[in-house]
């Protein structure tokens, strides 16, 4: 059986946007974890790492919806649940660990 699906345009649109606020929201979060120390560094590296993993993840699921198949699809919602939280924390480790560099 051949399947073939088809493109939602503006979902593609929606999610190259989400793509760009995130990356801006991290560098400009960046920007700050440098100028900070102590606590409040560790809490803009948190920030920026939740803000970086529920960007990222935002965009994959919307760039998913995009792509509409002739069969009903569902998403089982403990395992999206778990992917933004895997998301997060591998922002938050990524970002960690580049700002023991600076």
């Amino acid at each position: 059986m051949n399947l073939s699906g088809r493109t939602t345009y503006a979902l593609v649109a929606l999610s190259v946007l989400i793509a760009i606020v995130a990356a801006y929201a991290a560098l400009d979060l960046a920007a700050r974890v440098t100028a900070a120390t102590g606590w409040t560094r560790a809490i803009w590296l948190l920030g920026g790492g939740a803000a970086m993993g529920i960007g990222i993840w935002s965009m994959h699921y919307i760039g998913m919806l995009a792509f509409v198949l002739p069969i009903p699809v569902a998403y089982h919602w403990s395992t999206v649940l778990l992917s933004l939280i895997a998301a997060i924390l591998a922002s938050v480790v990524r970002c960690t660990s580049s700002a023991g560099r600076t």
